[in-house]
């Protein structure tokens, strides 16, 4: 494409073009303006480890769109550092009164800066100034090398920067903003916007201004006397005797709003200017982000079209086309760039904050009496807060580097362990190196620290200690009693915000820690702990176990005034251990099994794709939507199709249901193509690489403060996904087994949340058949249809249990006819019957809601606060989600608080009884239990026993057992 071609396609998409016909060009991302654009675009997304990822989503997608439209050789995307800046200094109430942002937002701007550097794009920030400080200052820089500069975003403070050579271009209107769309806003050309913005303050970043004056008066005050100083040395003329006295009592005021708006073209580049530019991307490090955020469709889209005729080489240094140009036609088509067609699933170096305490003093611990006297000191403030350092985040297999104290605010210790001992240990002897630190022997310290963990007396305190938990087992050491400041926060505010420990530094203590990527470095250079210099390891290692000891302090009295000590201690905080155990038991997995059954898939994919061809009457990649569109719809003509602005055809699932529920065929055969294509990449091929080299078992890991409505999740790999109806799904299954002499045993609760929605919307009717032992659906579709038990037919009881199970979930009549196969109005009427029937479920429905938006949050039978961000938003679509969510969660979190009861009670149960019954995993409803054969019957009676009699409510808990070989059988 020549550089003329190029340029007017950039003209026909409405982006300016940031060019000299030479490529030289730059284009300035506003990030922060990307990311609330993206997150207020699309509806609330989560990976399957609970993690919100709408924002990242909507931003790759307006990434790649930018990309394909700009075809830019140099591109940044620039975000601010933190809150404060050096205007806070002169202005202490700068923004102070700008709302937080939403809570499921706040996780995710970490993951958003991941997503820049996975499409290889300079990503820029200075701790000290905004993101608009550093666009200024890189519009000057380019400008001054003769460059042409496109500042891509909509933030009317920006418009200051319009001048010849710089413009901006609105993405969200796909509209160039230049000279004559800035006097439309400000009623002044661009050099006059400052002063206008001075006078007229700014309500959402507390810019004062001089109040009574607005935009219009101010553009008719600066016109008329030309800029802020002239108008002010003559305000005593204005003719106003209210705006005359306003000026001049306000005159000092007007000047700091004029330092507050006016960008700082002088800052330093993070950056050389000649380093912002458009780098080939690490394809499969792009790949691999976007696959571990279950982002399948910009997948699909990148993965076909970087490799497609070779235009991106496999592998490093290839010589393709540049990466705007290769992603082109992988960008998304949608109308709004942040919400593209999908079916997707449901930090930063900054400057330090000196804590408000009196110095802060580390010690590296490096002998036996040193470590000592630290365990002194825990015993004489009966409080000790311990973190650990290893060299992988896998804890049954992980090396313990090196283990930090902390027994008061600002005072805290690094005892090293494992440092500079991966060298020897690989057999590679560098007579140049500097010897291995003086350490403390592992079994040692150990030995040291194993009466002060496991003194009931010293409170120990942990973030995340879960992990910890396990390390020290390892070693021989059952630490107790433990505090984990991760699951008070979580307690505390549950989903309002992620809990990690550096999160809840800057929000709670204003303070910054410092970056893993800091002292370990990142990508190819990253290094394992083992091998960080001392003094940086003591400064990072430290500071955590500091850190965590102030969080506790904050956070710990909050249970009791926010009244949330019993969900703390009942619930989440004896849950600890438990689940640690669980982690660490594994799951024996039949390997042999999983290849056969790889193996066994990869011939039914072939066989569905020789199908697949036969039909379309020719080969192609069905993995392609682009050839796979092309052959729907364009060679068979089976309909017109829906194409983007890239041209090729939308074939998600539900272009496809549709087709197939037309009768074609082709459509249902890639559907079944790709059920299995997911099986075989997610579960029969991923959990082969998953099962360790150490202990034969795939560890999961149980994410504890992950959710809103107090589930765990299982990521790495998640193990509560696995299909459960399909045959498929239930080979996987038969691929987890028991030891040899050792038996499954798997017990889940029956109808559970059924059984929630009965007592807690006290609905009588279904409190009385569950008490009578009645089939439920079978009752529920008696007292809706008005059909005696004895007349009931297999199709009007499956009505029923769909919309039994519908209303927990808010379906409504469009969906309940999809899942039924009748028309929209008629499920309507049967959802109309339902709640006419039990009227008691539409009361409390209402009255849930009323609840949720008086105070953000609703609340489960034990207490547990699940809160509801969108509850009050002004999109209907996403209060409706909200609302379905409000009603769901408090059904969801009692299930889950229920579960976590019964967790927290059988271990000691168990061991009671004598049993040698080990968990190894919780599945929403159901644990699975490894156990000796001979057990196997008196272990499902004693599991059954303590899930039944986790909660006294007015309907029966029940739960079932079955016992087998693998875990299909005992499913």
């Amino acid at each position: 494409m020549t550089d003329a071609t190029a340029a007017s396609q950039n003209d026909a998409a409405g982006i300016p073009a940031a060019s000299n016909g030479d490529g030289s060009g730059l284009y300035l991302v506003d990030g922060s303006g990307f990311i609330f654009r993206a997150f207020h675009a699309l509806p609330m997304l989560t990976r399957p480890d609970g993690t919100p990822v709408n924002a990242v989503l909507g931003f790759s997608n307006m990434l790649l769109k930018l990309l394909a439209d700009a075809r830019a050789e140099a591109v940044a995307v620039v975000f601010d550092s933190k809150r404060l800046n050096f205007r806070n200094e002169f202005y202490p109430d700068y923004k102070a009164h700008r709302p937080e942002p939403p809570e499921e937002l706040k996780p995710q701007f970490a993951l958003i800066r991941e997503a820049t550097e996975a499409f290889c794009l300079p990503c820029l920030e200075l701790e000290g100034y905004e993101a608009d400080d550093l666009i200024a200052t890189y519009a000057r820089l380019a400008q001054e090398a003769g460059r042409k500069v496109t500042i891509v975003s909509s933030d009317k403070d920006l418009m200051q920067l319009v001048r010849p050579g710089v413009g901006m271009f609105d993405p969200m209107k796909n509209k160039a903003i230049g000279p004559d769309e800035v006097f439309e806003k400000f009623g002044v050309p661009p050099e006059k916007v400052v002063d206008v913005q001075a006078l007229a303050g700014d309500s959402v970043d507390n810019v004062p201004g001089v109040p009574g004056i607005g935009v219009k008066t101010a553009a008719q005050l600066i016109t008329e006397y030309g800029d802020l100083e002239a108008l002010l040395a003559n305000a005593e003329k204005i003719k106003q005797p209210a705006r005359r006295q306003k000026l001049i009592e306000f005159a000092e005021q007007a000047r700091i709003s004029r330092r507050l708006v006016l960008l700082d073209e002088n800052v330093p580049p993070p950056k050389p200017l000649d380093e912002l530019r458009v780098r080939e991307p690490d394809h499969q490090r792009l790949i691999d982000f976007l696959k571990a955020q279950g982002f399948r469709s910009i997948v699909s889209r990148v993965e076909m079209e970087m490799l497609k005729d070779g235009r991106i080489a496999d592998g490093a240094g290839s010589s393709a086309a540049p990466a705007s140009a290769a992603l082109a036609s992988a960008a998304p088509a949608a109308k709004d760039p942040a919400a593209a067609p999908s079916d997707e699933p449901a930090e930063r170096p900054a400057r330090k904050t000196v804590l408000n305490v009196p110095e802060v003093r580390y010690e590296l611990v490096q002998d036996a009496d040193a470590l000592r006297r630290w365990v002194e000191r825990a015993r004489e403030t009966g409080v000790l807060a311990v973190d650990t350092e290893t060299d992988s985040l896998t804890p049954a297999t992980a090396t313990l580097v090196g283990v930090s104290l902390s027994t008061e605010p600002g005072i805290a210790c690094y005892i090293p362990l494992a440092h500079g001992a991966s060298t020897a240990a690989a057999g590679q002897l560098d007579f140049d190196a500097p010897p291995p630190p003086v350490q403390i022997p592992t079994a040692e310290a150990m030995a040291i620290l194993k009466d002060v963990l496991e003194d009931s007396s010293v409170l120990k305190i942990g973030h995340n200690f879960k992990f910890d938990h396990q390390l020290f087992a390892r070693n021989g050491i059952a630490v107790s009693p433990v505090d984990d400041s991760m699951l008070i926060s979580y307690v505390l505010d549950g989903g309002a915000h992620g809990h990690g420990m550096d999160e809840l530094a800057e929000m709670h203590l204003a303070y910054t820690p410092i970056p893993f990527k800091e002292v370990c470095g990142t990508g190819k250079n990253q290094i394992t702990f083992d091998r960080v210099p001392l003094d940086k390891a003591l400064a990072y290692a430290a500071e955590d176990a500091d850190i965590t000891l102030r969080l506790w302090t904050l956070l710990k009295p909050r249970l009791v005034d926010d009244r949330m000590v019993t969900v703390y201690e009942t619930l989440d905080r004896p849950l600890v251990p438990v689940v640690a155990d669980m982690e660490r038991a594994g799951v024996r997995i039949d390997k042999k099994a999983l290849s056969d059954l790889s193996q066994s898939l990869s011939v039914r994919l072939a066989e569905i794709e020789k199908d697949v061809h036969a039909l379309a009457g020719q080969s192609f990649n069905i993995g392609s939507p682009k050839q796979l569109g092309e052959i729907l719809f364009d060679t068979l003509k089976l309909g017109t199709g829906k194409k983007g602005k890239t041209g090729a055809y939308s074939t998600d699932s539900s272009v496809l249901e549709e087709l197939a529920e037309q009768g074609h065929t082709i459509a249902q055969r890639v559907l079944d193509w790709r059920q299995l294509a997911k099986l075989k990449s997610t579960y029969t091929d991923a959990l082969q690489e998953k099962i360790s080299p150490v202990t034969g078992r795939v560890h999961t890991a149980f994410a504890l403060a992950a959710t809103n409505t107090g589930r765990l999740s299982s990521t790495d790999p998640n193990l509560q996904n696995i299909p459960v109806r399909t045959e498929e799904g239930k080979k996987i299954r038969r691929a987890f087994v028991a030891s040899p002499g050792h038996k499954l045993l798997s017990v889940d609760y029956s109808q559970i949340e059924l059984r929630l929605v009965a007592e807690m919307a006290n609905i009588q009717a279904l409190k009385d058949a569950f008490r009578d032992g009645l089939d439920i659906h079978a009752a529920t579709a008696a007292q809706v249809f008005g059909i005696p038990l004895d007349q009931m037919t297999p199709d009007i009881r499956r009505k029923a249990k769909a919309i039994n199970f519908g209303i927990i979930y808010g379906i409504s009549g469009f969906g309940l006819g999809r899942q039924l196969g009748i028309a929209p109005g008629e499920a309507n009427a049967f959802i109309k019957t339902y709640l006419e029937r039990f009227h008691e479920l539409k009361v409390w429905m209402e009255s849930i809601k009323s609840f949720a938006r008086q105070h953000g949050y609703v609340v489960t039978l034990f207490g547990r606060r699940c809160y509801m961000p969108g509850i009050q938003d002004k999109n209907a679509a996403r209060r409706a989600f909200a609302e379905r969510q409000a009603i769901n969660a408090p059904i969801q979190g009692t299930a889950a608080d229920i579960m976590k009861r019964a967790m927290n009670r059988m271990p000691a149960a168990l061991a009671a009884a004598g049993s040698s019954a080990r968990m190894l995993l919780q599945v929403h409803d159901e644990l699975l239990f490894e156990v000796p054969e001979a057990e196997a019957e008196d272990a499902a009676r004693i599991v059954r026993g303590v899930m039944e009699g986790a909660a006294h409510l007015g309907v029966p808990l029940v739960a079932e057992a079955g016992i087998g070989d693998n875990w299909e059988e005992a499913h």
